[in-house]
């Protein structure tokens, strides 16, 4: 049955009127005029209109399109905005079907949980045995982090600390402490570093040997003072890491092109020494400064015209001597101290021990001076030639090598000779002394063995065919240089010679004895590494284009001078050449370094200079004050002289030709001596 209903006269299912509806929707905003008429038509009309027809006039606005047929769909609405991805609610379907577990896979991982071992590792294999590449590659991605465990989380200290003790590099070890605390408090235990010292064979304190030319007191590293020091980037990131393993930041050497020779200084307080860590920072930051880096001080000694020819370096003083007949001191900045004013002639020999300072020289005096107040102590007269040698046995003896070929024994206290050697036919070039003994070479082409308590020649060392100028003993074996371009090694207990060394083309002047390992430099330019074992050379080192000047040697480095003006750093271990320090000068008179500390005499664009090197970290609280100024002091340097070459020219047999290659300084003749 079709149910019709009216409103306003007018039925639900009128077309005209769905029409009419929709038009006025379409039509825009209406009027309030329009409103009130529309309501007064609708009070004034109780009957349904008639339906309109196309030629049927109408007030319905034109705008209205024709009317659509009965069967005409109806507009769509108008489609809602896109929601933006925060609107967007997650696909449920998805989430479900991940919470969702199928029933088979659930039932056999309970299974799996309840076989034994064995029944577990058959399930495992069958499995793998069904999977491609792929899925093996995925397996492994996942069980290969779970076998992964941590030794020194699993392992008790004794043994992470034995593990430890097979690591070399100390870059392994700022490395591992920074992979979690665990590692970092093994890593940074002391016990720890204190292998990785004697690894490195960096000593607890500074012992090192300051040279055969250098007295035997003992350095402190904790008693100099630290210079100035200019702050630069690492060359490599171990030095970092070794900052952030003491929590503090540090500065490391100083790139060679970026070091004044002049600048401020600033005073250092002594570094605590306590744990094997700090001190091996200490010492790594030192031997990279010797690599790469340091801090140079250059200075022109006093205004007067002379040769270098003795230079010593100790904890307390820089001690220069001139054949000026003048002594400089300085401090270990290189500030001039005071001038040691009595020598009457040129100063050949000197040796320090603490505040004392023995010298001797063309004027046959030997002197006893008190460096830190300058006073002259004692003049010991008994020589009638040059003394061309001096070594102390400790602080109250001294013993004296001359051209008139006797050694002589003084009392320091008392300043009276206690014994004089006599035995040797020809001038004393050299001495060593070691406890009770002393050796002295000879032009005479012999060594001898002295008692120092009796005065009595033990020994009489006989084998070489010229002047020997160089030697060294250790109280087990003696080394002898000579003109023969040979090196002997004796036995000093029986005076046997146990080896010939035999490379180097012309004089042997240099020479360092230091355990199983001597150093030899020569007037041919080279230098040799010898190992007194086997008796063989372990380097052979093109070092200079003259002669050597100047050597000494420790555990890590050689450092040579040579009449090319050049000073090179060489490895001990490979003999690789480590770098040239300083920059090319005329002549280098002397070298003498310990192991944070460098000073150079050599003679540049005329003048003597004195450089100072030091390679000592920058201490770790600085007070920010300003030190004082570096004072340059100048001096006009003089001829250079060839020292052996007025000692052989009294001598007819000797070849002129073979010294001249060989120039260390000046020394006058005899006759102007007398």
């Amino acid at each position: 049955m079709d149910f019709k209903y009216r409103n306003n006269g007018r039925t639900a299912s009128d077309p005209d009127h769905d029409m009419f509806m929709h038009a006025r929707r379409s039509s825009g905003p209406v009027t309030l005029g329009s409103r009130l008429s529309r309501k007064k038509d609708s009070m004034q009309y109780n009957h349904p209109k008639p339906p309109l027809t196309p030629n049927t006039t109408s007030t319905m606005p034109q705008s209205i399109p024709n009317p659509l047929l009965p069967s005409a769909p109806a507009s769509p609405p108008t489609p809602a905005p896109s929601p933006t991805p925060h609107q967007r609610s997650p696909t449920s379907w998805h989430l479900a079907l991940d919470d969702v577990e199928d029933p088979i896979l659930e039932e056999a991982r309970n299974l799996f949980r309840v076989l034994d071992i064995t029944a577990k590792e058959n399930w495992l294999r069958s499995l793998v045995d069904e999977c491609d590449n792929h899925t093996l590659s995925f397996l492994h991605q996942i069980v290969s982090p779970r076998l992964k465990k941590d030794p020194f989380k699993a392992l008790p200290n004794e043994l992470c600390f034995r593990i430890l003790e097979f690591v070399d590099d100390p870059r392994t070890f700022v490395r591992a402490s920074q992979v979690s605390r665990r590692w970092r408090e093994i890593v940074s235990d002391d016990q720890a570093w204190k292998t990785l010292c004697e690894k490195h064979a960096f000593r607890r304190m500074s012992s090192d040997s300051i040279g055969s030319s250098m007295n035997n007191s003992a350095v402190s590293v904790s008693q100099i003072l630290y210079n100035q020091h200019l702050r630069s980037a690492s060359p490599s990131r171990i030095l970092d890491n070794m900052s952030a393993i003491d929590e503090n930041p540090e500065v490391v050497a100083i790139p060679h092109d970026s070091v004044p020779t002049t600048g401020s200084r600033k005073q250092r307080k002594p570094r605590p020494n306590t744990t094997h860590r700090s001190h091996f920072k200490h010492r790594y930051l030192v031997e990279s400064a010797w690599r790469k880096g340091g801090l140079m001080t250059a200075r022109h000694i006093h205004p007067d015209q002379g040769v270098v020819t003795s230079l010593h370096l100790t904890k307390k003083y820089i001690v220069v001597a001139l054949d000026n007949a003048k002594i400089h001191v300085f401090n270990t900045r290189g500030d001039h101290q005071r001038t040691l004013l009595g020598h009457q002639m040129g100063v050949w020999a000197m040796v320090p021990w603490e505040d004392i300072l023995v010298s001797g020289g063309c004027d046959r005096d030997v002197r006893v001076w008190n460096m830190a107040t300058g006073t002259s102590v004692h003049t010991l007269r008994g020589h009638t030639s040059t003394v061309r040698c001096l070594k102390m046995s400790d602080a109250r003896t001294a013993i004296s090598g001359s051209r008139d070929t006797t050694l002589r024994v003084w009392d320091l206290t008392t300043g009276a000779c206690t014994n004089v050697l006599m035995g040797h036919q020809a001038s004393v070039r050299c001495l060593e002394i070691h406890g009770d003994l002393v050796v002295s070479g000879s032009y005479d082409t012999t060594a001898k063995i002295w008692s120092i308590s009796t005065g009595q020649c033990l020994r009489t060392l006989q084998g070489h065919f010229s002047q020997i100028y160089a030697i060294a003993f250790d109280g087990h074996r003696i080394a002898t240089g000579s003109l023969d371009t040979s090196v002997r090694i004796w036995n000093p207990q029986d005076g046997t010679c146990q080896a010939i060394l035999q490379g180097h083309t012309s004089l042997v002047g240099q020479l360092q004895m230091r355990g199983n390992t001597l150093v030899t430099g020569g007037s041919d330019g080279s230098v040799r590494v010898w190992s007194l074992i086997t008796n063989a050379p372990i380097h052979r080192l093109a070092a200079h284009d003259n002669s050597v000047t100047s050597l000494q040697f420790d555990d890590a480095r050689i450092v040579s001078g040579g009449s090319d003006g050049r000073v090179k750093i060489w490895d001990t271990k490979t003999g690789a050449q480590i770098r040239e320090l300083s920059q090319p000068a005329e002549a280098v008179w002397r070298v003498a370094f310990e192991s944070e500390r460098c000073v150079v005499m050599a003679s540049r664009a005329g003048r003597t200079i004195m450089e100072v090197w030091d390679f000592t970290p920058p201490p770790e609280d600085v007070d920010g004050q300003e030190g004082e100024r570096a004072v340059e002091m100048r001096v006009e340097v003089g001829q250079i002289v060839d020292e052996d070459m007025a000692d052989v020219e009294e001598e007819d047999d000797h070849k002129s030709d073979m010294i001249d290659a060989y120039s260390t300084g000046g020394e006058e003749s005899e006759g102007m001596t007398d």
